[in-house]
């Protein structure tokens, strides 16, 4: 590859990152700015952020996306997991390409489809059974879970996947239980992928805007519903604080995750590489002994 071209790469790079960043920097600029035009720099100060903490509608649906977030990443995390242990180590089953299928389609659906069709199942089944009683925060948290379980799988499976299973044979082996060699010794390997898939689901509940509004009701307003509403009727400074607040909670997520999963996986090359030593000493000499 030739340097002109190489520079050339490195220019385009550069352009779309800074076509990505520079936005969200001046949105946390003008966070800090003291007049009420958003465009307008009059002053430094940190007015808005008071402001914001004052104001009782933003708070409540922040508290209740946080919520929602963290119940449905939850519950994400689990049937992903499931999901993607029965298609990384069942082998083939009846039923293994409709699993996979169903597992992955979330993943390239439209949300409005996926809002709606949602919509209609909800309707439909407390027509039926009488649950659940109206649109709350447990048809989000539902919402939430169904579409979001669905990159916890793919997370989690590529990391099932790229697993060395002699490990886990091994230990049944020697008699170890499949439900304890997977939380034993499956769970722990995993973790990583665990924590990845809990934030990436956590993050697309906080994020999403299109299905909550399907499925949610005049009790339930999620962050985004109420950011999307205020918007609408003109950009206001304390929007400008309030996504300073959340790019900073999600980046500080984000490098303890990584720093988290960084040690864990120094931890487990030394463990391997403790064990590889251990395999490789020579055994001792009875006869040199006596």
């Amino acid at each position: 590859m030739s340097r002109r071209v190489h520079r050339s790469l490195w220019v385009w790079l550069g352009a779309g990152l800074a076509f990505l960043y520079i936005p969200i920097v001046s949105l946390v600029i003008f966070s800090f700015n003291s007049s009420k035009l958003v465009t307008v720099w009059a002053g430094f100060s940190t007015r808005w952020y008071g402001s914001l903490f004052h104001n009782d509608q933003i708070l409540d649906a922040a508290g209740l996306s946080v919520r929602i977030g963290f119940i449905s990443a939850a519950l994400a995390v689990v049937l992903g997991t499931m999901v993607a242990v029965a298609l990384a180590r069942f082998g083939a089953f009846g039923g293994r390409a409709l699993l996979s299928a169903l597992s992955t389609a979330p993943l390239v659906m439209p949300e409005v489809i996926t809002g709606l069709s949602l919509l209609l199942l909800f309707v439909a089944m407390e027509q039926a059974i009488g649950w659940p009683a109206g649109r709350s925060a447990m048809t989000i948290i539902i919402a939430h879970t169904t579409f979001s379980m669905a990159y916890v799988a793919v997370v989690v499976q590529s990391r099932l996947a790229g697993m060395d299973p002699s490990i886990e044979e091994a230990a049944l082996d020697l008699g170890a239980r499949p439900g304890k060699v997977f939380f034993v010794i499956t769970l722990p390997l995993i973790s990583p992928a665990l924590v990845s898939g809990f934030l990436l689901a956590f993050t697309l509940s906080l994020d999403d805007l299109v299905i909550s509004s399907f499925v949610s009701g005049p009790g339930a307003t999620t962050l985004p519903m109420v950011i999307y509403s205020k918007v609408r009727l003109g950009l206001s400074p304390e929007i400008n604080a309030l996504a300073t607040l959340m790019v900073a909670i999600v980046g500080a997520g984000v490098v303890i995750a990584g720093i988290l999963m960084n040690r864990a996986e120094k931890a487990r090359i030394r463990d391997e590489q403790m064990a590889l030593a251990g395999d490789d000493l020579p055994a001792a000499n009875p006869v040199s002994q006596a």
